[in-house]
């Protein structure tokens, strides 16, 4: 299933990606740090879910309260609630 959050607090606005039996594919930041992002979702390609959301919840961001790391995790935990 497709699933599209808005992220709060980042560079990046939003972040895309499905879940299928648990895992994780097609992860895509919009904005943000390019390269970087684009890493994090070829690492996390194929991974269990819920796992990466516990591996990446509370990752900061320099100063910020979060990352796009964490706003990932939390768009996980809010699909897998759904």
């Amino acid at each position: 299933m497709k699933y599209q959050y808005r992220t709060q607090g980042t560079c990046s606005s939003a972040v895309s990606f499905d879940i299928e039996d648990g895992k994780l594919s097609n992860v895509v930041f919009t904005g943000g740090c390019n390269g970087n992002l684009k890493a994090i979702g070829r690492l996390v390609e194929g991974k269990d879910a819920r796992e990466i959301a516990d591996l990446l919840r509370g990752n900061l961001c320099g100063f910020k309260n979060t990352s796009c790391a964490d706003q990932l995790s939390k768009a996980i935990d809010k699909a897998l609630e759904a």
